[in-house]
């Protein structure tokens, strides 16, 4: 089989072409339109014929996809009689092989990448940096490859930053400037991507593409179906997810040209959350992804609401265009209508601005890429009915198709291996424990230094002391003895005693020699 059935005009069969399947789609509508019934009738052409596919399940009725649809529902009539119409030969209810997955590992299997998967570039992205600190983050991831630092999840992340701010003198001359004020504004983004549930996405076991790309074993394509519910509520988170999913694909997947069948097919539902408020950096990296991932054999098909919310340089690359009824009440919406209508290749029995304003639920105007890459003539389509059921699954009918598929429990189980938290925080420990003894070791010299200090005014007060009781024993030692000291004294008293003799005889004497000469 070399096309997929997509629905009657009034030329016959509209087919998608399996060999420009990869030349990706858009499929648009106002709410109510029959959207999402489109939708899932393309992706059970595909799985039937071993294509696998990726859908983002927003509002939970796609996936219904996975169990065979029910006379019993209140559509049942409405889908037979379309069936009946357009002559959708073995319409019957069947299933189609799925596996469910879910960031917050609630609904599915739990998807995760990790930081450094993710990159500067998409984190900037996710967290609504400046470029300021997109700068920051850059320098954090070059800085962990340079040292050899796996980031795994956001504790590696803030580790990271934390390592930066400490060593910005150093960083800020051989990268750039990083400023305290810059990092702390990184830290409270990452406690809000906290808050919204981003901490789940980021971690190990990382997903792994070839998980999506398989066949059951009728060799029907298997149908991957994100629970997007409450993904809703952080749209930011949501977009990021699905552009880092569409990179990878792009990064893994060997080069194959146009296969004969696609060899994966992503659906991005509420596509206008990927370029809201989007920076011309991610822009051009989304412009990319979709410009060259046909060539690996991946088809991306956006659907939404109005079609202007698709940016020209992206659009421009959507051949297979199938566009449901748009209404034209506000300026907004005659701009979207003609924007619409422009994008066709014209067909002289149709006034297509018009018709998009009068399609019924469950018609759409169709173009789709002729086997010789030329777009067909658009026309006005009846889409066929879907298969399977059209509306949720019960959580226990989700529960069993969760544990049952061929996924298991590879992913159920987060896995904390060292990497740069751990890392850090162990040089951390280290650098503390050396300063620790460095101090330690300053004190115990302090220490050492007042001893020998004290040990030495000891000492010298000992010599001191020595010295001054040397002297006090020489006194004492020069002292003469009792015996001495009366023999002095009785040796002093006579010679006192005669010394007055001598001096008393000798006065006299002379008095008397004077006196003689005198009176002679």
């Amino acid at each position: 089989m070399d096309s997929i059935f997509i629905g009657q005009n009034s030329n016959g069969h509209e087919v998608l072409n399996l060999k420009r399947a990869n030349r990706h789609g858009l499929i648009a509508g106002a709410t109510g339109t029959g959207k999402t019934v489109t939708l899932q009738g393309i992706i059970e052409g595909l799985s039937a014929v071993g294509v696998p596919t990726f859908v983002a399940d927003v509002k939970g009725d796609l996936a219904g996809l996975a169990m065979p649809g029910s006379p019993l529902t209140k559509t049942h009539e409405i889908f037979a009689a379309r069936a009946a119409e357009i002559g959708q030969q073995g319409w019957a209810y069947k299933d189609n092989p799925a596996q469910f997955w879910d960031l917050f590992g609630e609904q599915g299997h739990p998807v995760r990448t990790t930081v450094s998967e993710m990159g500067p570039l998409l984190l900037a992205r996710l967290m609504d940096l400046n470029e300021v600190q997109e700068g920051v983050i850059n320098i954090a991831f070059h800085v962990a490859d340079k040292e050899g630092l796996l980031m795994l999840d956001l504790d590696d992340l803030q580790s990271m930053l934390v390592y930066c701010g400490a060593q910005a003198d150093t960083l800020t001359l051989e990268y750039g400037n990083i400023s305290k004020q810059s990092v702390g504004s990184i830290q409270r983004a990452l406690l809000q991507l906290r808050a919204q549930g981003g901490e789940n996405f980021f971690g190990e076991p990382a997903l792994e593409i070839g998980d999506l790309i398989r066949c059951d074993d009728s060799g029907r394509g298997v149908v991957n179906i994100l629970a997007a519910d409450r993904l809703m509520s952080s749209p930011k988170l949501y977009s990021t997810f699905l552009l880092w999913l569409l990179s990878e694909l792009f990064e893994t997947l060997p080069e194959i040209g146009d296969p004969d069948k696609p060899k994966l097919v992503f659906f991005f539902d509420e596509a206008h959350l990927l370029f809201n408020n989007a920076p011309k950096a991610l822009l051009e990296k989304i412009e990319q992804v979709v410009r060259l991932i046909r060539s690996k054999g991946v088809g991306v098909y956006f659907i939404t609401q109005n079609p202007i919310d698709i940016p020209d340089t992206v659009a421009a690359q959507l051949n297979n265009r199938i566009q449901h009824k748009l209404n034209a009440f506000t300026p907004r919406d005659q701009q979207a209508v003609r924007s619409a209508a422009e994008t066709f290749r014209p067909n002289p029995a149709l006034d297509v601005a018009q018709v998009i304003t009068e399609l019924k639920i469950g018609e759409a105007l169709v173009s789709l890429l002729l086997p010789d890459g030329s777009p067909s003539m658009v026309q006005r389509t009846l889409i066929k009915a879907p298969s399977s059921r059209v509306g949720p699954l019960t959580p226990q009918e989700r529960g069993v198709m969760i544990t049952t598929d061929a996924v298991g429990d590879k992913y159920d189980a987060m896995i904390d291996r060292e990497s740069a938290e751990e890392i850090l925080a162990a040089k951390g420990a280290q650098a503390a424990a050396a300063a620790q003894e460095a101090k330690a070791q300053v004190v115990a010299d302090k220490e050492a230094a007042a001893a020998a200090k004290e040990a030495a005014r000891a000492e010298a007060i000992a010599a001191k002391e020595a010295a001054r009781q040397q002297a006090v024993a020489a006194r004492e030692a020069a002292k003469p003895s009792m015996a001495d000291r009366m023999l002095q004294s009785a040796a002093r008293s006579a010679a006192t005693s005669i010394g007055r003799q001598v001096a008393g005889s000798f006065g006299k004497s002379l008095v008397r020699g004077i006196l003689g000469g005198l009176f002679k």
